[in-house]
């Protein structure tokens, strides 16, 4: 939410509170997409399909804010979809639980945070580095700055989305055959 009010106001020319307002339709979003991608993935029996289609939702929803038109499709709906999109990350805490026996669930489920939040640590300050850095001679920031500093997120998403195919299957429906 941080840098998406900053690229809301510096890319996309929208007042501080509008900006806030739409940054944070997200964490709306994932109050929708958490628990509805845990309930497909529970009905289909299976985790990587649901997986797959929400990280491709994301990079979609992403390359979007960064490269659309924001005259064609724009406002809360792009946050609510980004959010729910996103909600496939809870995914991983239950095939780490299923793919671990059960009393090192917890030490798994750990793990899983710990890389997480270690990433988000790590990278945090150079995502926001790299943002902050002007373009040039010149202090201007705009469209064109925040589409190259958002870009390496593009690239993380699509990496996530190929680690996804090496994953093995947890899901109950694997266990009835």
């Amino acid at each position: 939410m941080t840098w998406g009010v900053r690229f809301l106001q510096e890319a996309r020319g929208r007042e501080y509170d509008l900006a806030v307002g739409l940054a944070a339709t997200v964490p709306l979003g994932w109050m929708i997409g958490c628990p509805l991608l845990g309930f497909i993935s529970d009905r289909l029996g299976r985790r990587k399909p649901v997986l797959i289609g929400g990280t491709v939702m994301l990079l979609a929803a992403v390359a979007w804010i960064l490269f659309g038109d924001p005259a064609i499709f724009r406002g809360p709906m792009v946050g609510i979809l980004m959010g729910v999109a996103s909600g496939a990350a809870m995914l991983p805490t239950t095939i780490i639980k299923e793919a671990n026996p059960p009393q090192l669930a917890g030490s798994a489920t750990g793990v899983v945070n710990f890389i997480n939040f270690s990433l988000s640590a790590l990278l945090g300050p150079v995502f926001g580095a790299r943002l902050t850095r002007s373009p040039g001679d010149t202090e201007v920031v705009g469209l064109a700055h925040h589409q190259a500093g958002f870009t390496p997120l593009l690239y993380g998403i699509l990496f996530a989305l190929i680690l996804t195919f090496f994953l093995k299957e947890t899901g109950p429906a694997t266990r009835k055959t």
